[in-house]
C-alpha cells in the first residue's frame, strides 16, 4: 500500500469514527421519549388494556401509594390533635426520611422517595418560616397552578400534551397531529387533566385562603393519588380506542398498491 493510498483511507476512516460517535449520541427526540417513560403515565402501551397491576404500577406501587399518602395523612392527623404548627408540618418529614432509609437499606431506587422528602421539606420550610401552617400547602398549589398553564397552552398552541407523550413513547411524533382520532383523543385527554388541575385549584385555592386547614389536608389527600390514578386510568382508555383501532382499508390498498409497484 502507498502513502497515497494511506491518505486516501483516513478521511473515511474519521468519517466513519464520526458516525459512530453520533450514533452513540441521543437525538433531542430520543432523550424526550426516555423521559417520557420514566413518567407514570408510561406504565401502560397504548393498544395495551389497562390492568389493575398496571394502574398500580403507574402510581409506583403498594409502597408508592403508601409513600405518597401517609405524609399527608400524618399531617391531618397531627393537625387534628395538636393544632400546632411545629410537629405538624416536622413529623411527615420524619416520616418521609423513614421510606428513604428503608429503601436505601433494601437497595432498592430511592428516587421518588428522596423527592418526596425534598418537596415535603420545602412545604414545611416554608410554614415554618412564615408561621403560618396553611403556607405548607403553597407549593403545592403552584404546582397545579404551572401544570395547569402548560397543559392550557399546550392545547391552545394545538399540541395537546397528552398526544405529544403518547407520541414520544410510540414513536409516532410526526405522524399523530395527522390522525384525526388520535389528534381528537389527545385533546380531550389533556382536557381532563386540565380539568384536574382546575379543581383542585378551584377547591383548594378557597380553602387555603379562608385558613381551612383541615379541610385542606382532607381534600389534598382525596383529590391527590386516588383522582390522579382515576384519571390516568381514564386517559389510557381514550388512548387505547385511538391506538387500538385497525388502519382504515383504504390506507391498507394504498400500501398494497405501493408494494405492488416496488415489487415489479
Amino acid at each position: 500500500m502507498t502513502g497515497d493510498d494511506s491518505r486516501d483511507l483516513k478521511p473515511d476512516q474519521d468519517s466513519r469514527d464520526s458516525v459512530d460517535q453520533s450514533d452513540e449520541t441521543p437525538s433531542f427526540r430520543e432523550s424526550l421519549s426516555a423521559a417520557a417513560r420514566k413518567a407514570g403515565i408510561a406504565k401502560v402501551q397504548p393498544g395495551e388494556a389497562p390492568s389493575a397491576s398496571a394502574l398500580l404500577a403507574a402510581i409506583g406501587g403498594v409502597r408508592g401509594l403508601v409513600e405518597s399518602i401517609l405524609p399527608g395523612l400524618v399531617f391531618l392527623v397531627t393537625y387534628t390533635v395538636t393544632a400546632q404548627l411545629l410537629p405538624s408540618v416536622l413529623i411527615p418529614i420524619g416520616v418521609a426520611a423513614i421510606f428513604v432509609v428503608a429503601r436505601l437499606v433494601a437497595r432498592t431506587p430511592a428516587t421518588s422517595a428522596v423527592a418526596g422528602v425534598i418537596g415535603i421539606g420545602v412545604s414545611a420550610a416554608l410554614a415554618l418560616l412564615t408561621g403560618n401552617v396553611n403556607d405548607n400547602f403553597v407549593p403545592g398549589l403552584i404546582i397545579n397552578a404551572i401544570s395547569l398553564t402548560v397543559f392550557v397552552v399546550s392545547v391552545l398552541v394545538r399540541w395537546p400534551l397528552v398526544g405529544l407523550l403518547v407520541a414520544l413513547l410510540t414513536g409516532d411524533v410526526g405522524e399523530w397531529r395527522k390522525d384525526p382520532a388520535k389528534l381528537r383523543v389527545a385533546y380531550l385527554a389533556s382536557g381532563l387533566w386540565i380539568g384536574l388541575f382546575a379543581l383542585r385549584l378551584g377547591v383548594q385555592g378557597p380553602l387555603y385562603l379562608a385558613e381551612q386547614t383541615s379541610a385542606l389536608a382532607a381534600t389534598k389527600l382525596v383529590m391527590g393519588v386516588p383522582l390522579y390514578a382515576a384519571v390516568l386510568w381514564v386517559t389510557w382508555l381514550l388512548v387505547r380506542t385511538a391506538y387500538s383501532r385497525p388502519r382504515p382499508e383504504s390506507d391498507n390498498n394504498v400500501s398494497e398498491g405501493d408494494s405492488n409497484v416496488r415489487s415489479k
